[in-house]
């Protein structure tokens, strides 16, 4: 079972994953857009706490904790996402004061509601695309109604409700203003991602380093897919130029798909020739200009090279041949009704939060409140994420309050306005954005520097040196990581295995549709190559996640290696069944639908829906050899385990 399978590209074998901190050194490195995105983040927390304070607007540190959590590159997203927000937070303030008034305010009634929307909403964000924004809403309705239980009830009815509407509403509204001057356009942020496409493309030819290129692949084409309509919707550029924006978006992917899949023992001279058009194509749009017409590939081109030219072509103006798009994702997950995951992991988590929230009321020491607010954003769909996210909760926690308790022993006592706070403000908020704009590993380590920092320095309406306030929300952090932990390791505990045979299952099934395509269309379905490779790219961080489960959950040596070796031979044969033009794979097809049937047996149902459909990112491919019978080594294996 520990055997590699083989397959046309020596490079595709198994490799052994980065050490954590190698990653992670490697995750906090820059890359185009990082630093601009960064500043951007900490310049507008600055001019939110500013606003708050000039206003009076309590709980500044969590105004700007909505901004570090919802601020993504594109301006359009950020403005979507601030106006909708603006537009449902009078819906949800309505939603509370009807629970309000529903419950009289008596402590049982508010206990019941906190129970029953938590548990709804978690539920609707697990099984379908409403994702970690159902758990946003649940965390503010609980959040609310606690207080009302600690408060008399006519007072809060009418402040708490308020001060949670400006709380919420002063950064979405700074966000929609700060995006519309300052904001990414979506048509440079394509722009840019074209030309890393082309770098990795022409590096892996060159120095024959795929690492890049795979980072890329699997990226996938879904989070731009949004971009490209974007600029068309809304005439950022003429009609034409946002076709070949959308064409340019996908004929990127291909190229880096067909250079991945190109063999190693490919002429030197024709492997030059396309690295130095792949060149010409990146220099030419760094200037502003169209990539310049490719010639027509060598008569003995093989179909990866062929694909290669003829995404070169794409770019350069020539016309994209019909494009068969990949099925959409459901909003509801298929198996919302039948799999016990999604009403499990809503329970798990609203009984971690109601736990914090009896504890810190039975001890009356209301200032780590924070307990309740970490099970809501710490809980995630298994074991081991759940784990993982812990840990950077806590990393990130350390990080910042240590930033925290040095700004007020060495630099608030020499500031006396809100002015200098501001400056201090965007300085400490400049570290936890870094973090953030990184890969998802590391991303919320630096959403949790931030907030650490801000939790402690922002502490009324101007600058203060207190430490009270800072030392119960991190001992309030630090409590909900143990109940959390200690409940989603010992209830219905959700190994990452489940999580990783839902990503096979749905591979395999992606490629059996690719497979009964039309030989001629198969080239086309470029968005189904990248949905299939990004469902092996998050089956690979997934399996990365195996050291932070229990022992008892975690696989065997043996299966975890041919759990990896699954995941490298699914990237092959997504790259052979896009490049072959076979005119009968449907045997293939079944063979890949009954092993994905398998994989959707009982130890699949541990993974929560969560809202992530399939992304995109693909690799290279072999002969038509794994089709017929590699393929069935370790994923029959698992397959076997499975049933």
């Amino acid at each position: 079972m520990a055997k590699t399978v083989t397959t046309a590209h020596p490079s595709d074998a198994v490799e052994a994953p980065p050490s954590r901190w190698r990653q992670a050194l490697e995750d906090l490195q820059p890359f185009p857009g990082r630093a601009g995105l960064t500043w951007r983040i900490a310049l507008l927390c600055a001019l939110v706490t500013g606003a708050a304070m000039m206003f009076e607007i309590p709980e500044a540190a969590i105004s700007c904790y909505l901004v570090i959590f919802l601020m993504k590159p594109d301006a359009v997203v950020n403005i979507g996402t601030g106006i909708g927000f603006l537009v449902l937070l009078p819906g949800l303030i309505a939603f509370l004061v009807w629970i309000v008034n529903l419950t009289s305010g008596s402590t049982m009634h508010i206990m019941a509601a906190i129970v029953v929307t938590s548990c709804l909403l978690l539920y609707l964000g697990a099984a379908t695309q409403l994702g970690e924004h159902g758990g946003v809403a649940a965390l503010i309705i609980a959040f609310v109604l606690t207080l009302i239980v600690q408060a008399p009830f006519g007072d809060v009815a009418t402040f708490a409700l308020r001060e949670a509407w400006a709380m919420a509403a002063l950064p979405m509204i700074l966000m929609v203003g700060f995006n519309l001057l300052l904001g990414f356009s979506p048509v440079a942020l394509l722009r840019d991602k074209l030309r890393a496409r082309l770098a990795a493309a022409g590096q892996a030819l060159e120095t024959g380093d795929p690492a890049r290129l795979r980072e890329l692949l699997r990226e996938g084409n879904a989070p731009f897919d949004p971009q490209a309509l974007a600029a068309r919707v809304l005439r950022f550029v003429p009609r034409a130029a946002a076709r070949q924006i959308a064409a340019d978006v996908r004929a990127g992917f291909a190229l880096m798909l067909a250079v991945s899949a190109l063999p190693k023992d490919l002429d030197p001279i024709r492997r030059a020739a396309l690295a130095e058009h792949i060149r010409a194509a990146h220099a030419a749009l760094g200037a502003g200009e169209a990539p310049p017409m490719p010639p027509d590939p060598p008569a003995n081109a093989g179909s990866a090279e062929r694909a290669a030219w003829d995404a070169l072509g794409v770019l350069a103006g020539a016309p994209e041949p019909e494009v068969v798009p990949a099925p959409k994702t459901p909003f509801v997950a298929p198996d919302a009704l039948t799999n016990p995951a999604y009403t499990r992991f809503a329970l798990k988590t609203t009984a971690a939060a109601v736990i914090c929230f009896l504890i810190y009321t039975a001890i009356d020491w209301q200032g780590i409140h924070t307990a309740m607010i970490t099970c809501y954003v710490a809980a995630l769909g298994t074991t081991g994420e759940t784990v993982h996210k812990l840990a950077l909760r806590i990393t990130g926690c350390m990080i910042g309050a240590a930033l925290g308790v040095a700004a007020i022993f060495w630099v608030i006592p020499r500031i006396d306005g809100i002015g200098a706070l501001m400056v201090l403000v965007f300085l400490g908020c400049l570290v936890g954005a870094w973090v953030s704009t990184g890969p998802e590993r590391i991303a919320y380590a630096g959403v949790q520097v931030a907030l650490a920092f801000l939790l402690t320095v922002l502490q009324g309406f101007g600058p203060s040196v207190g430490l009270d306030t800072a030392q119960g929300r991190i001992v309030g952090i630090l409590l909900g990581n143990l109940v959390v932990y200690l409940i989603f390791t010992r209830i219905w505990p959700a190994p990452v295995e489940g999580e990783v045979r839902t990503f096979f299952a749905r591979a395999l099934s992606g490629l059996a549709r690719m497979a009964r395509l039309a030989p001629a269309r198969r080239p086309n379905a470029v968005s189904s190559a990248a949905a299939v490779e990004a469902l092996a790219g998050k089956a690979e961080e997934a399996l990365r996640l195996l050291v932070f489960e229990p022992r008892g959950l975690r696989p065997t040596p043996a299966r975890e290696t041919a759990l990896h070796s699954a995941v490298t031979e699914i990237e092959a044969l997504n790259r052979t069944i896009w490049l072959s033009r076979d005119a009968d794979l449907e045997h293939t097809a079944e063979r890949l639908e009954n092993l994905a049937e398998r994989f959707r047996g009982p130890a699949g149902e541990s993974e929560p829906h969560q809202g992530s459909g399939p992304s995109a990112s693909p690799a290279r491919p072999a002969a038509p050899a794994p089709i017929a019978g590699p393929f069935t080594r370790p994923l029959d294996r698992l397959r076997g385990d499975a049933g």
